[in-house]
C-alpha cells in the first residue's frame, strides 16, 4: 500500500523556497507515495510545474487571504480573519516598540498566532504517513492536519533575523523533525533553538538537472539576446531573486559605478520582482547606472538568461541556501556571491565561484578581478562541468523520515 504525504506552502510564486518543492516533487517514486499538495493560494508561474501524479488540494479561501490585502478579505466575506490580522498588526507595532526588531521577520509569527484559530481544520483529507510543512508558518500543518509524522523546513539563516524564540520554540518543537538545507543554516538555527538539535535533519535543496537544462533551452537564443545584448565586447552579469532588503539589490547600482570605474565594461541585469523596485530605480538615477543596471522584471523562465549571462552574481545581505546560485553553477556559469554567514556552504571559493567582501567597495573589486582574470572564469567553467550539483538523491533522505 502507497504512504500518504501531505505538503503545505503559501503559493507557487518564483521563489528559491518554491523552486526547490518542484525539485523535491519531480524526484518523489509516486509508485510507492500518494502526494496531497495544498497551495494556500493557487497563484505562481510554478503551479504549470507540479508534477501530474501530484494529487492538487483546492484552493480553501481562507487560507488564500491569508497574505491578500486586509481589505479583499473584508470586501470578500472573511471578516474575523481580517479582524485577527489587524488585531496582529497592533501586537506587531507594540512588539517593536518594546524590541526595536532589526527587521519584520517576527510580524510573520504574530500573524501566525493570531489568525489560526480562524483557520479551518484539514483533517478532511483523512490521516497522513507524513506531513510536510514546507514554508513558515508551521503552525499551520503542526495543528490543522493529522498524520503519523510531521516534519518542516527551514529555509532562513535565523542568525541574521530577529526571531522571538519563546513564542517560535514550541511551535518547532511539536515536529517530529526539522529539515535544514545546509550546515551553516543549522549552525544559524540552533543559536536559537540550541535545544532542537536532536530534531534536524540535513536534506540539501533538490534541482533536477533535467529540469533546470531542459528549461534553460525553452527561450531561443536570439530571444534572450534581445533583452541581454551581448555587444563591444561587454560583461554580462545577472542577478534573479525578489527585490528585497536581503537580496542587497539596492546597492548594486553603486557597486556596479565601481566596477566600471576599475577599467570593465560591464552591464547588470536583473531578473525579479518586489516591494524594493521603486528604491533600487531611484539608486540607478542617482548613481547615473541607466543603461548599466537593467531591471528585466519577472520572468517565468529565467534559466536561458542565467545560461546567456558571463558571470552570476549573489550580491545577498543573507541567504539560507541559495537555490539560483545552484541553478547558475548546474548551468556551468562562474558564480560570484558575497560573504554572508552561509556562502561557503556553497561556493568554494576559487573552485566553483568566488566569495567577494560584503561592503560595495570589496564586492566590486572582487567581480572585477573575476572579469579581468579570464583564465580563472575558465577553470571554474571547467570545475563546474565536472561537478553534479542535482542533489536528487537527498529525496532518499526524506524516505527514512516516512519509515
Amino acid at each position: 500500500m502507497k504512504k500518504r504525504i501531505f505538503i503545505a506552502i503559501h503559493y507557487m510564486e518564483i521563489g528559491g523556497a518554491e523552486i526547490s518543492l518542484v525539485g523535491l516533487l519531480h524526484s518523489l517514486d509516486y509508485s510507492r507515495y500518494d502526494v496531497d499538495l495544498f497551495v494556500y493560494r493557487h497563484v505562481g508561474e510554478l503551479m504549470e510545474y507540479i508534477p501530474s501524479e501530484v494529487r492538487l488540494l483546492p484552493e480553501d479561501g481562507t487560507y488564500a487571504h491569508l497574505e491578500s490585502p486586509v481589505r479583499k478579505a473584508i470586501v470578500d466575506g472573511y471578516i474575523s480573519l481580517a479582524l485577527s490580522r489587524l488585531k496582529a498588526r497592533w501586537q506587531f507595532r507594540s512588539y517593536c516598540r518594546r524590541y526595536n526588531p532589526k527587521d519584520d521577520f517576527a510580524h510573520h509569527q504574530i500573524v501566525a498566532r493570531a489568525t489560526i484559530g480562524n483557520l479551518p481544520s484539514l483533517e478532511k483529507y483523512g490521516e497522513y504517513d507524513l506531513a510536510v510543512s514546507f514554508l513558515q508558518p508551521h503552525n499551520i500543518v503542526l495543528e490543522k492536519v493529522r498524520a503519523k509524522k510531521k516534519i518542516c523546513w527551514i529555509h532562513t539563516d535565523y542568525s541574521t533575523v530577529s526571531v522571538n524564540a519563546e513564542h517560535d520554540l514550541p511551535v518547532w518543537s511539536g515536529y517530529d523533525h526539522i529539515i535544514s538545507i545546509s550546515d551553516s543554516v543549522t549552525e544559524g538555527f540552533l543559536k536559537v533553538f540550541p535545544s532542537l538539535k536532536e530534531k534536524i535533519v540535513l536534506m540539501h535543496n533538490i534541482l533536477p538537472k533535467k529540469f533546470v537544462e531542459d528549461r534553460a533551452e525553452m527561450i531561443p537564443v536570439e530571444e534572450v539576446a534581445r533583452e541581454m545584448p551581448k555587444e563591444g565586447g561587454i560583461v554580462n552579469l545577472l542577478s534573479v531573486g525578489r527585490y528585497s532588503p536581503a537580496k542587497n539589490y539596492d546597492n548594486v547600482p553603486d557597486i556596479c559605478r565601481r566596477i566600471r570605474e576599475a577599467g570593465c565594461n560591464v552591464r547588470w541585469y536583473i531578473i525579479g520582482y518586489g516591494t524594493e523596485e521603486d528604491l533600487i530605480r531611484t539608486r540607478i538615477a542617482e548613481t547615473g547606472m541607466e543603461g548599466f543596471v537593467v531591471l528585466l522584471g519577472k520572468k517565468t523562465n529565467p534559466y536561458p538568461y542565467i545560461k546567456a549571462c558571463d558571470i552570476y552574481v549573489q550580491p545577498s545581505r543573507y541567504e539560507g541556501n541559495s537555490v539560483t546560485v545552484r541553478e547558475a553553477q548546474m548551468l556551468r556559469r562562474p558564480v560570484v556571491v558575497t560573504n554572508y554567514p552561509t556562502a561557503g556552504s556553497q561556493v568554494v571559493n576559487g573552485k566553483d565561484g568566488i566569495i567577494v567582501p560584503m561592503d560595495n567597495g570589496g564586492c566590486a573589486a572582487g567581480i572585477a578581478e573575476i572579469i579581468k582574470n579570464t583564465e580563472l572564469r575558465e577553470r571554474i567553467e571547467v570545475n563546474l562541468s565536472a561537478s553534479d550539483y542535482s542533489n536528487e538523491d537527498q529525496v532518499k533522505i526524506l524516505e527514512t523520515l516516512i519509515g
